[in-house]
């Protein structure tokens, strides 16, 4: 794989490893395990059931976190292959950047932070961490799943206006250019998929979207006034955005690392500017996208009606299981008494699906 990477991208050879070493595999590269031992794991599949913006079957059709994870690294994938770095690193850490999600969307994460505000707090990046460096166990001989020191790395400065880095855990001032394309993958799969869902939904209509300036180049270069069927035209209109923003960001991104003159993948490391990114006027029109779903979207009664519900649920599930510890599984009651009761149970509801919690509320 390194004859065909950049030098400044992340490969076998620069790589810092494992923490605990391991032998080769015969037939796939370090990273490639990386990305298949994520998939494997359960906290994968039960994106499955976690709200993307909708709760989970609600309507088939919305996107999950599984399904968004998925589309990051298909956009991921395209950019790194694109610009010859290493693109099962990028895929690696595209589908496990959700993985601490909890329950109720953003929602939830704010409520369980409220609920732990003595306890050391939630933030869905550090539980990303404590998911593969500690509480998948799929092996008998460590904890977690033995992750590369870039994946790792990656995932800890996973960086969105959702998401912010463990500055604590690594003193990296930043991450690959890999780890890079997936926060910007993972900022135009959400901002898109959105948008469609949105439309899917009907917060959002055609009129609407049309006053915002990227809806409206993307519906005039898919030429969606022809299209008379409304989901093949949203749908068009929301992919052809995918592929303007990719398209400017590998042009932009390539020009940049050539401006900087990388050679290596500590000069990456050793910067804190982004190398992968927008130019100034893909970046607006981004921008602009975001606050418009901000405030026809997000912000819709619809939406928050269910949202405002997740602070009194998840404090329920909560006090629940911190009164009565026996009610969780032996797993998580072991690690009680090395992590603490709070923390311990925390870990627990962090993990569960939407669907789970509101079962364990009816009990």
């Amino acid at each position: 794989m390194a004859d065909f990477l950049q030098s400044y991208a992340v490969s076998e050879s620069n790589s810092r490893g494992r923490k605990c070493p391991e032998p080769g595999h015969a037939y796939r590269m370090p990273f490639e395990r990386d990305r298949d031992r994520i998939i494997h794991t359960s906290a994968f599949r039960r994106l499955e059931g976690k709200t993307q913006v909708f709760i989970p079957q609600t309507n088939d059709q919305y996107r999950t976190r599984l399904t968004h994870s998925i589309e990051v690294a298909q956009i991921g994938r395209t950019i790194a292959k694109s610009l010859s770095v290493n693109e099962a690193l990028t895929e690696a850490v595209c589908l496990a950047h959700d993985l601490g999600h909890s329950p109720f969307g953003h929602s939830g994460e704010t409520a369980l932070n409220e609920i732990m505000k003595n306890f050391g707090g939630f933030e869905h990046n550090g539980q990303t961490l404590r998911i593969v460096d500690l509480l998948e166990r799929p092996y008998p001989d460590f904890a977690g799943l033995n992750l590369m020191y870039e994946t790792r790395l990656a995932l800890a400065k996973h960086k969105t206006a959702y998401d912010s880095p463990q500055k604590r855990s690594f003193t990296e001032k930043n991450c690959s250019l890999e780890g890079q394309i997936a926060d910007l993958a993972d900022r135009i799969a959400y901002n898109c998929h959105d948008l469609e869902d949105g439309l899917r939904a009907n917060l959002l209509n055609y009129k609407m979207i049309m006053d915002v300036r990227l809806c409206a180049q993307a519906a005039e270069r898919c030429q969606a006034d022809e299209i008379s069927d409304s989901i093949i035209r949203n749908t068009r209109i929301a992919k052809t955005i995918i592929d303007m923003l990719v398209g400017d960001c590998i042009e932009t991104s390539r020009s940049a690392i050539i401006t900087a003159g990388l050679e290596n993948l500590q000069q990456v490391l050793n910067d804190d500017r982004n190398f992968i990114t927008l130019s100034d006027d893909a970046e607006q029109g981004l921008g602009e996208l975001e606050k418009f779903l901000h405030k026809n979207m997000y912000e819709n009664p619809k939406v928050k009606a269910v949202s405002g519900q997740a602070a009194g649920w998840l404090e329920k599930i909560f006090n629940k299981f911190r009164n009565n510890p026996k009610l969780m599984p032996r797993f998580y009651q072991n690690l009680a008494g090395e992590f603490g009761l709070e923390r311990t149970v925390c870990d627990y509801i962090s993990g569960m699906t939407d669907w789970y919690c509101l079962e364990i509320i009816k009990d």
